[in-house]
């Protein structure tokens, strides 16, 4: 069992399950615009993803100190190797999707390092984290995906980048319900600025627009509608049930699954 419990951490902490999150955008992505595969592509979100939340996670991520547990190590070992596959993925992408990967990296980079000094870096300037993180995500999951295989830049492109943003900024938000009581105050999140009741009304109107945002497109999927109305109860659920005195791993695991959730969901909507 303790085991089992050490791997399930490595799991959560080491960044694997937002990974594995943003990959099913990817292929919610795929499903949506009717895209093959691309294992590339696949590998450089889920790799991507995983070295960078733990570049930000844990400072000096490649000068760990001896005393470091065996964790930590084993994390920034995992990391090493994202790194080089989403190195190696980078350079087998097609050249107009890499520099909208370099665009997105040089936004994460702005988040995590202040480049001057005296300054702090985006995750501390007061209330522009949750956007940053929000375009990123949606950069990542749906405008590279496109930009491989040189989609066309339609109405329904600039409606799914609405949504898969507005999606972001939702599950943001359940974060900082739960993590009220250890944020910085400087950090004028949301809920600390009008509260956790208000916060979760606010979270609920975006749930609401991103699904009737579906019926603005050129051809109306009903089974994805199905799909999506499945995930935006299930979302509001969660963000009712959203409180401060949550576990960690309410949202660490069970809301970062929403997407896994989401695809699975549509996916068999689709089969039937």
């Amino acid at each position: 069992m303790k085991a089992i419990k050490w791997l399930f951490q490595v799991y959560i902490f080491g960044s694997m399950h937002v990974g594995i999150s943003v990959l099913a955008l990817i292929l919610m992505t795929n499903h949506v615009f009717k895209l093959p595969f691309n294992p590339v592509m696949a590998v450089f979100g889920f790799c991507g993803t995983m070295f960078s939340y733990n570049f930000m996670k844990y400072d000096g991520l490649f000068r760990v100190k001896k005393s470091a547990g065996k964790r930590v190590k084993f994390i920034v070992f995992l990391s090493t190797i994202a790194l080089a596959a989403a190195g190696v993925s980078f350079f087998l992408l097609e050249r107009a999707t890499q520099i909208t990967a370099v665009v997105f990296f040089a936004l994460t980079a702005l988040y995590t390092v202040p480049f001057f000094p005296n300054t702090r870096n985006l995750r501390n300037w007061s209330g522009i984290k949750i956007y940053i993180v929000a375009l990123c995500w949606a950069g990542i999951t749906l405008v590279m995906p496109l930009t491989e295989v040189h989609e066309a830049i339609t109405s329904d492109v600039y409606l799914k980048f609405s949504q898969r943003f507005m999606l972001v900024i939702v599950l943001i938000l359940i974060f900082e319900i739960i993590d009220l009581k250890e944020d910085d105050p400087h950090l004028k999140t949301i809920p600390q600025q009008i509260g956790v009741h208000r916060t979760k009304l606010l979270n609920l109107f975006f749930i609401a627009v991103f699904f009737f945002l579906e019926f603005l497109r050129i051809h109306i999927d009903y089974k994805q509608m199905a799909g999506n109305f499945v995930m935006v109860i299930t979302t509001a659920l969660f963000t009712l049930y959203a409180t401060p005195q949550r576990s960690k791993y309410y949202t660490l695991f069970w809301v970062e699954s929403i997407p896994i959730f989401w695809l699975g969901i549509v996916m068999l909507a689709s089969s039937l």
